[in-house]
């Protein structure tokens, strides 16, 4: 999953990005409303974190922009006005929700994780196909309760198929949402994790769709 963080404050866009990374994302950074908007409006993000004290356009103007144009990730409001007023006009413009600093980073990651699931339809932090689950909480994942080791890219990988499972997911979409701006993409490297996930979790879940990317799928004998 790819976030992107828009804050003006060096020390706090690194470390909100920072703690977004160590829980498993894919992250890329904005320090004024200008570049924020541009890649909001270019970048297929999951999600994003908007301050909205910005330099150069507010956050307000950034997010109005963004719905106007049809933009619709799920995007997370961080200011230092907590006023009702500013959260309603937040709100009003299209934010999906709020939080006052100073606050503590274990509840905007709580929030990134609810934004998530909703936004693909998932009622709990487990997310489970067949006997495979994934925690977002953690990051842990297990098949038949046996705990399976992955590496980030492998983790993000699945994490992106099990919040999109029976859907089919292009290689191109892939790419698009499990590296961050400055990483050097090729999409043959993707054909690698999921080589390496099969056969890490020991189950045939990840379909390949000839022609079209991959759908994760619970095994023909999974109730």
């Amino acid at each position: 999953m790819r976030l992107l963080v828009v804050e003006d404050d060096p020390d706090l866009n690194r470390q909100i990005c920072a703690a977004l990374t160590d829980a498993g994302y894919a992250v890329d950074r904005a320090f004024d409303g200008e570049e924020g908007h541009y890649l909001g409006e270019n970048e297929p993000y999951d999600a994003i974190v908007l301050d909205l004290g910005l330099p150069k356009m507010d956050g307000i103007s950034v997010l109005e922009t963004w719905r106007r144009s049809g933009k619709m990730m799920p995007v997370l409001i961080l200011t230092a006005r907590d006023r009702w007023s500013d959260k309603v006009q937040g709100f009003d413009v299209g934010a999906d929700d709020y939080v006052a600093k100073p606050f503590h980073m274990e509840e905007v990651l709580a929030r990134i994780r609810a934004l998530l699931r909703r936004a693909s339809g998932h009622a709990t932090s487990e997310l489970t196909c067949g006997s495979v689950r994934l925690d977002t909480r953690s990051g842990r994942v297990s098949v038949d309760g046996n705990p399976i080791r992955l590496t980030s890219h492998e983790y993000r990988l699945l994490a992106y198929l099990m919040h999109h499972s029976g859907r089919v997911v292009s290689r191109t979409e892939l790419v698009e949402h499990l590296y961050d701006q400055d990483f050097d993409r090729d999409s043959n490297t993707i054909e690698v994790f999921v080589g390496r996930l099969r056969k890490k979790l020991g189950i045939d879940v990840i379909q390949t769709v000839r022609g079209l990317g991959y759908r994760l799928n619970p095994p023909a004998d999974a109730h």
